[in-house]
């Protein structure tokens, strides 16, 4: 004999039915709505148990420094001010001199905090009023607070925490496994000790706690604490060069944020402030040297021009004369302050660099118009020529001094007011909203999060871990018939649930309920038989399973009560001596049954229950014994079968799953027609396979399957995918002396 091949169908390839999977994931409704429902519960837990995360800002201002130059020290004081790009202002703001100073006035690098309870304790704390009273390892969820001024150990205690409990009277212990006894300290005095042969000491300016209250202590390498703060800054210029910086920082410590970055802010101020006044100094310095020969040129200007006037007298140059004089001493100005530009440049720069050559050109420029006005000098009579050219030195001598004066003046009052070029527009608030986690945008991402999840673990439960799904679908993957398939009504799984509890009397649905749907489709079932029976050699049928719980014994028992109505004397045997139960159907005793009439112990007549219904007898299993296969392949047990079908119409024989016992394979070539019963969504693909080819190495072939609790409530009626089963031994716990 061969195995029955697949058929091969339309529908086989990779196409993709969205139906289909719109029909898994309604039929998978409650497994979707459980994981959306769990994943739900979490975010809302994680929405408001979540310690919140607050953000605040500071925004600092960074002015032209040209633009200050001329507001506060004037024209010529400009020339000493160098403009500072906005990014290279933050990089300042971030640097570890100005962060580092910040870490050592908040002491940021000392964590210290109570001991919360667990899970809600932060939740409840920040909800609380008053101080609580010490749990368990001395939790709290009040409001317990400490403040802690000093904190010094040996870098090798750094990162380990320490534990500090109140005992009262403003007294604490505190505690550390590298200690070698506690160490009491007194709250608002230091604490000071050797540990590991260095300085150790603890100051606790403040401590709010019921005696037995913990907290928590550690202090951090200060190196790592600015590296890490230095890290969390973010910074960004407001606008397109504008010149304003923003500076924002996030932390779960609203008070401690808005400290450390007003802190960041206070200190990018002062150094700035420093370093202005320094660049005041060093100028002050220089034009100390220079104001003395400016003078001492002006003097000589002056004393020259008032010789020749006294000899010569007054002359007076004509309009021609005086707006050239007039001029001149506006460019040799205007040259003088461009070649002082360019030495306090060219000490950064290379002369090749663009604001050098810009200036250089403009220097020319200037050279070139003196040369074109001096020119037009030399037109004039020689006496108005020396007079222009006297009274032209003591002016632009006269300008350049003056000028020079009142830019000491100013810088003087730059190093003595303590003035920057940077200003702190809008300092850092305590945050009253969090910015995470956002209430509602969790629960929401939770919740989506829930419903893709479900639907994903339907879709690959369907896809890797579901049974056959359709009778369309097994004989297109099996190439067996379905001969029937049968629904599953609620009156089954309630008839069901009193087999399994043992409940007294009859439990056959043929009898309680003969219209219902499942035992509609039996009814099909025996006229499909009719046609099935006449090729075969005898009138017994073998109704077997592949794996246990596809529901076997309630198809033969109630088919046997569908045939028995029909008028047939029909014989329904219990050949699985290892778990069968059908004496729990008809509620007959299971002793004194097939496993003793094989053996023996007792005869035909005691074996057999009459009447269980009308036209019906059944034979139990007997009690189950140690050796069923034994019994089973017995000739007594072949003798037996013969006699009794001699004395029916019809003989059913229930025998033990086919996948893990042999007991079937060694009685179903006493049958004439041997039916597999696959259930729906449990039974795989494989299962059939695997049943079909040891019943055909064993010489019978199914001829055909009963497609068991078909479930018409779900969606999967119709057009079906498939997917290859698998089977294992190792899924089945089917032993004998179980009769649940």
């Amino acid at each position: 004999m061969q195995q029955p091949a697949p058929q091969q169908t339309a529908d086989d390839g990779d196409e993709v039915n969205l139906l289909e999977y719109w029909d898994i994931i309604v039929d998978s409704r409650k497994l979707v709505g459980a994981i959306s429902a769990l994943a739900l519960a979490a975010g809302l837990a994680y929405a408001y148990l979540a310690t919140p995360v607050y953000e605040s800002n500071l925004l600092i201002q960074v002015e032209d420094s040209q633009t200050s130059a001329k507001s506060v020290l004037g024209e010529a004081a400009s020339l000493f001010d160098v403009k500072t790009p906005a990014t290279a202002e933050m990089e300042i703001i971030r640097s570890r001199m100005i962060v580092g100073r910040a870490v050592d006035k908040t002491l940021i690098h000392i964590s210290a905090r109570p001991k919360r309870l667990p899970v809600v304790g932060n939740w409840l704390s920040r909800r609380a009023t008053e101080l609580s009273n010490p749990m368990m390892f001395g939790w709290t969820t009040g409001t317990e607070r400490i403040q802690v001024s000093e904190f010094e150990v040996t870098p090798s205690l750094e990162d380990t925490p320490f534990t500090l409990i109140v005992l009262g009277g403003g007294k604490y212990e505190l505690r550390n496994e590298d200690l070698a006894k506690p160490l009491q300290g007194v709250v608002g005095e230091s604490l000071k000790a050797q540990v590991f042969g260095a300085p150790f000491a603890l100051t606790v300016a403040e401590l709010e706690g019921k005696p037995g209250a913990v907290f928590e202590l550690q202090r951090s390498s200060r190196q790592e604490t600015v590296e890490r703060l230095q890290d969390r800054l973010k910074l960004s210029e407001k606008g397109r060069q504008s010149g304003v910086i923003d500076v924002s920082l996030q932390d779960n410590n609203q008070a401690r944020l808005a400290l450390v970055l007003n802190t960041i802010g206070e200190e990018y101020v002062r150094q700035n402030v420093d370093r202005k006044s320094a660049e005041a100094e060093k100028t002050l310095a220089f034009l100390d040297i220079q104001l003395p020969q400016f003078k001492k040129q002006l003097e000589q200007a002056e004393e020259t021009y008032n010789k020749y006037r006294n000899k010569q007298g007054t002359v007076a140059l004509d309009e021609e004369a005086k707006l050239a004089l007039g001029q001149t001493v506006d460019l040799q100005s205007k040259l003088l302050e461009a070649q002082q530009k360019r030495r306090e440049l060219i000490s950064r720069f290379t002369p090749e660099h663009p604001t050098v050559k810009t200036l250089d050109a403009q220097i020319g420029g200037f050279n070139a118009q003196i040369a074109a006005l001096n020119s037009r000098v030399k037109n004039l009579p020689l006496v108005q020529q020396d007079a222009f050219r006297l009274e032209r030195d003591v002016k632009v001598n006269n300008e350049l001094y003056q000028q020079l004066r009142n830019s000491a003046l100013q810088l003087q009052l730059v190093r003595e007011g303590k003035v920057g070029n940077v200003r702190l527009i809008d300092a850092a608030v305590v945050a009253e909203v969090p910015v995470r986690p956002k209430k509602s945008v969790v629960v929401a991402m939770a919740l989506a999060i829930g419903v893709l999840g479900g639907i994903l673990i339907a879709l690959a439960r369907a896809a890797f871990f579901r049974g056959v799904r359709s009778p369309q679908e097994i004989e297109a993957q099996t190439g067996l018939s379905v001969y029937s398939t049968i629904p599953l009504s609620s009156a089954q799984e309630s008839m069901a649930a009193l087999v399994a509890q043992k409940a007294p009397g009859r439990h056959i649905l043929a009898e309680t309920a003969p219209r219902d749907v499942a035992i509609e489709a039996l009814r099909s079932l025996r006229t499909a038989l009719q046609f099935a029976m006449l090729e075969s050699t005898n009138n017994r049928v073998l109704i077997t399973g592949g794996t246990p719980g596809v529901g076997k014994s309630f198809v033969s028992a109630n088919f046997a009560a569908v045939m028995a109505s029909a008028g047939k004397r029909v014989l329904l045997i219990d050949a699985d001596i290892r778990k069968g139960h059908l004496n729990q159907y008809f509620g007959i005793a299971r002793e004194g049954g097939l496993s003793e009439l094989i053996t023996g112990g007792v005869t035909k007549e005691q074996a057999i229950r009459r009447a269980v219904l009308p036209n019906l007898d059944v034979i139990p299993t007997g009690t189950l014994p140690p050796n069923p296969a034994e019994l089973l392949v017995s000739s007594a047990f072949g003798s037996l079968i013969e006699s009794l079908s001699a004395d029916y119409d019809l003989v059913i024989i229930d025998s033990a799953p086919v996948l893990v016992a042999a007991d079937t394979l060694s009685i179903a070539n006493m049958a004439g027609a041997l039916f597999l019963v696959a259930r729906a969504g449990q039974t795989y693909v494989g299962d059939l396979h695997e049943s079909a080819r040891r019943l055909l190495h064993a010489g019978k072939a199914p001829t055909g399957v009963l497609f068991n609790a078909l479930d018409l409530s779900q969606r999967h009626y119709g057009k079906y995918g498939y997917k290859y089963g698998t089977y294992n031994y190792a899924n089945y716990n089917y032993k004998y002396g179980s009769t649940n």
